[in-house]
Parts: C-alpha cells; sequence; structure tokens
C-alpha cells in the first residue's frame, strides 16, 4: 500500500490562511512576467477562484490571499503585480469596511487597476465602487473567461461597467426626460420651458436669454402660467410646479 495514501494521525488540522499560487501545467516551464492578485477573506471561494482563473490565462501568475497586507509579505517570491481582484461577494460596496477596503487599495496603488468582482450588478453599487476608486466592477454571472478579458481590459488602461448599468443609466436620462411630460398637458411647449426656468430659480432675464426671448414675453408667459397653477406670486408658482412635477397629476 501506497504510505502516501495514509493520513497521519499525529498531524492536526490548524485554521491557517496560506497564499495560494497556480500554475497551469502545460506552462511550468514559462517565467511569468506578472501576476493577478486574488483577495478574499473566504479561503475556499479565493482558492477555486484562482484555480480556475490559471486554467484560462497561463503567461500570468494567479495569487490569492486573504488580505493585501498577506500579499506584501510574500511580494517579493513573485512576479510585479498587473492587477488586483477584490472579491467582496455579496456584501454591499457602501458598507463600511468594504467601503473603506477600496478607497485603500485604489489610493495606495495608484498605478495597479483594481477591479471589483461581486455577486450583483446593482447600477448603484457599482457607481460607488467606481467613486471609490475601482477600475472596473465584474458581476459574478460572467464566466471565467469573460472576467479574465474584463481585467485584460482594466490592466490596457480601460473602465468596464456591466451592462446592466447603462441600461439602468438609461432609464434614469429617460425619467429626467419625462419631467415635463405631466405638464405638457397644462402648458403649451414654451411654457414648459419657462417652468423648468422657473424651477430652477432663473431670473426672467436669463429666462429670456437663455431661450431667445423678449424678457417681456418671459414675463407674459410666466402670468399666464401663474394662473394656470392658481399662484398669486413667484414663490408660491415654484413651489405648485415643483409639486406638479413630482405627483405627474395636472392642476
Amino acid at each position: 500500500m501506497n504510505s502516501a495514501l495514509i493520513p497521519n494521525p499525529d498531524r492536526r488540522q490548524e485554521n491557517i490562511s496560506l497564499p495560494l499560487k497556480i500554475e497551469n501545467n502545460a506552462h511550468l516551464s514559462a517565467r511569468h512576467t506578472h501576476s493577478l492578485v486574488i483577495l478574499d477573506n473566504r479561503e475556499l471561494d479565493r482558492q477555486c477562484l484562482a484555480q480556475c482563473m490559471a486554467a484560462e490565462k497561463a503567461d500570468l501568475e494567479i495569487l490569492a490571499f486573504g488580505s493585501i497586507e498577506e500579499w506584501k509579505q510574500k511580494r517579493d517570491e513573485h512576479p510585479p503585480l498587473s492587477a488586483i481582484l477584490l472579491n467582496v461577494g455579496g456584501k454591499k460596496i457602501d458598507e463600511p469596511a468594504v467601503s473603506e477596503q477600496i478607497r485603500k487599495l485604489a489610493s495606495e496603488f495608484t498605478s495597479t487597476p483594481l477591479i471589483v468582482l461581486a455577486d450583483s450588478d446593482d447600477f448603484g453599487q457599482i457607481v460607488r465602487a467606481l467613486e471609490y476608486g475601482a477600475k472596473g466592477f465584474i458581476p459574478a454571472s460572467v464566466s471565467v473567461s469573460v472576467c479574465m478579458e474584463l481585467i485584460a481590459l482594466s490592466v490596457a488602461g480601460g473602465i468596464f461597467v456591466p451592462a446592466s448599468a447603462l441600461f439602468a443609466m438609461r432609464h434614469l436620462l429617460d425619467s429626467s426626460n419625462s419631467t415635463a411630460r405631466p405638464l405638457s398637458g397644462i402648458f403649451t411647449d414654451r411654457q414648459v420651458e419657462v417652468v423648468e426656468a422657473l424651477r430652477r430659480g432663473k431670473a426672467n432675464k436669463i429666462i429670456a436669454y437663455e431661450l431667445n426671448l423678449r424678457e417681456s414675453t418671459v414675463k407674459v408667459h410666466v402670468r399666464n402660467i401663474m394662473k394656470k397653477v392658481k399662484a398669486t406670486n413667484r414663490t408660491e408658482v415654484v413651489f405648485k410646479l415643483n409639486d406638479l412635477c413630482q405627483t405627474g397629476i395636472p392642476a
């Protein structure tokens, strides 16, 4: 019987977090010129991810650590750092511990792209990650091969966000453009433009300049708008216009 298959009864398991270095067996003789560090405090998750990535990217040394401090202790043993992949899993980007970690890493490694890997592709979470300094946001729904391509994009200087974020942004733009729609049944097109200017607190002279109108014409529009919303002064008309835009209910 092969003694290598017999466990040593004297060996006790210890809860020790060890760095993981994964290489593709087909390229063991090739010397890696750069490395990718996966940061994840869940040991099983980071090891599985590192093994899958190494199978896709043989020319890149894949390293997995529980924290950036653990990598710093071993940094001299590995090739120069090409990118950092921070796997936050199901955590929210705006959680204090997560946001602080992103800010700290982005601030310290200014020349090395920090990419966030998360279970969610929520638009708000993506925006916050980029605001905190991340150079990319990869949802866990993509394949390993796509993930590696997106990391390469960040290394090349690009910034990746999921398509869902672009659709969400389009929805927000459409929503902002539709603020005048509930007013279109009350005012003329020109009055709607004056209404939007009034809501921004602009004076008649500024409104006239921006809309290419005479100031006297703007005053006429303002009076007609006040009549339609039954307001007695400029402050009241702005208050009622804001209320109409928020509720979308004609007066």
